[in-house]
């Protein structure tokens, strides 16, 4: 797919002067309901407003990467390249995007998809209008992909541990022997490398540009998935319960005894602004924190993992308890409160963070076509417990028996932000929650952020949110691993990608942001 590419104004005083006047009257259109009433929270002595949605994009669920398999999945993490991001005055922006696809169609089983890192050209014109039935806003021209081709890797379900080689950890692999991946994060350093995050172990990997393997983090011993052997022995085991396409597991090996549940591992991956902490949210809680006899209701307690990069090896120094957000079970009238786990994570500052929590099951192609819960939020570790290098790190001290939180642990502030449901947005656009259920109701898997500044000098502290869906590859017109295929559901599922404007008060932007 060939690139758009604008004339570069931006240098010129009456390119500034335009773009400046045209970000400021969008400011003012929306805080006037040109489109949509400006919605604010106050969070730890700030406010933060979201101005409403201003862009989406959509990618069909057919489209091909230059191996000619499918390209889908994209929306499980992304990142900008801010040295990147350009402003073309009223002919709106540009920049190279990153996203990772997960572990590729897995809908009827794993399959050996190897791991990559898909490249992006984003175009992006902005719409402040009342309303549109374009979704063009915002354009993703597929360039390349970088395969993690150095420590061959698979999206097979792990069904064994490699042993710990060549300044590597112990790693989990699949059947064909190689690393299992399922990538559901990315942020970019500024070094020609990319860290990604791994719900299979879950881990933290990090690549060259060019694919070739530098180093894995292994979480501290509560995180690692154990179950018992034939003679009853704790033993490390990495499945997550997805069998290949094809094969049943007998017996059901179900979730882990401690660690990390099935498929509930480092959905969100963030780097401080300034390069020198990465960190690391798990999906939901692990098994040793919470009930696993009500997983859905007992879930809350998750944890949030801090590495200080400026030592030749990250070093653990921080870890903390997220109590994720709480909904109402849609699928009874009995009050029944759900957990939202969490899906994306984005650093405003050293101990502030933009994370996306979504219930499941819900959207395009689902029997319930309505979502309850999707939405980009605040956490504040600032006044947090840090549990890191306690008996926490062991899975035989957990920090919420049952689900219930100890009390002497002080969780993350956690504040809801920003409603990626809010159909009074989502209807301008042509997009909507609940029915109709048709290509234009939300799926349900949102998994990505990134953000990118406006550059309007009368509201600073505005950007650009991205927020983008995860469409599980699912397609009538498929091929992976050398394989066609199409999903069972009957469906295509387009990739999307919305982006809304939104005032961040204290996020720290760096210039060392991106390569």
């Amino acid at each position: 797919m060939r690139a758009i590419h604008f004339a570069d104004c931006s240098d010129s005083a009456l390119g500034r002067g335009r773009n400046r006047l045209i970000s400021s009257l969008a400011a003012l259109l929306i805080l006037a309901g040109g489109s949509a009433a400006a919605q604010s929270v106050a969070f730890q002595g700030a406010t933060f407003v979201n101005k409403g949605l201003v862009g989406v994009a959509r990618i069909p669920s057919n489209a091909v990467d230059q191996f000619g398999e499918t390209l889908g999945g994209f929306g499980s993490g992304m990142t900008l390249d801010l040295k990147s991001w350009k402003d073309y005055a009223n002919r709106g922006y540009s920049a190279t995007l990153y996203a990772v696809p997960d572990r590729g169609w897995n809908t009827q089983g794993t399959t050996d998809f190897r791991g990559r890192l898909d490249r992006f050209d984003l175009s992006f014109t902005p719409f402040y209008g009342a309303s549109t039935a374009n979704q063009n806003q915002l354009t993703l021209h597929y360039r390349s992909s970088i395969l993690f081709k150095d420590g061959l890797t698979t999206g097979l379900d792990p069904s064994g541990v490699q042993a710990a080689q060549g300044g590597l950890p112990k790693l989990p692999i699949g059947p064909n022997g190689h690393i299992s991946i399922d990538a559901e994060g990315v942020v970019l350093p500024g070094d020609e490398t990319a860290w990604v995050s791994d719900e299979y172990g879950p881990y933290i990997y990090h690549y060259t540009l060019a694919g070739k393997l530098l180093a894995a983090i292994r979480p501290p011993e509560a995180f690692i998935p154990k179950r018992l052997n034939s003679n009853g022995d704790l033993v490390e085991n990495f499945s997550a319960n997805s069998p290949p396409v094809g094969v049943i597991y007998n017996p059901d090996p179900g979730n882990p005894v401690v660690g990390r549940q099935n498929n509930q591992g480092f959905e969100g991956l963030a780097l401080s602004p300034d390069h020198k902490t990465l960190f690391v949210l798990l999906q939901s809680a692990l098994m040793q924190d919470l009930n696993p006899d009500k997983i859905k209701t007992t879930r809350r307690n998750t944890r949030l993992l801090a590495y200080d990069l400026r030592d030749s090896a990250p070093k653990l120094v921080g870890e903390y308890v997220v109590q994720l957000p709480l909904f109402q079970d849609q699928t009874t009238a009995t009050p029944k409160l759900l957990i939202a786990a969490q899906s994306a994570l984005f650093a405003l500052n050293n101990h502030q963070f933009l994370v996306l929590a979504r219930d499941s099951g819900a959207g395009f192609t689902a029997s319930s076509p309505a979502s309850v819960y999707r939405s980009v939020d605040l956490i504040d570790i600032a006044d947090a417990t840090n549990i890191a290098g306690t008996a926490y790190d062991q899975a035989d001290t957990p920090i919420a028996p049952l689900g219930v939180l100890n009390s002497a642990i002080t969780p993350a502030a956690y504040q809801k932000f920003l409603d990626i449901n809010d159909n009074a947005q989502l209807n301008r656009f042509g997009l909507h929650n609940g029915l109709p259920n048709d290509r234009n109701d939300l799926y349900e898997k949102w998994e990505s952020i990134a953000v990118a500044p406006v550059g309007d000098h009368k509201a600073p502290n505005d950007y650009f949110l991205f927020v983008g869906s995860d469409n599980d590859f699912i397609t009538q017109l498929g091929n992976m691993a050398g394989q066609p295929y199409q999903d069972a559901s009957g469906a295509n599922i387009d990739s999307l990608v919305l982006a809304y404007r939104v005032t961040l008060p204290t996020y720290a932007p760096s210039s060392r942001s991106g390569r």
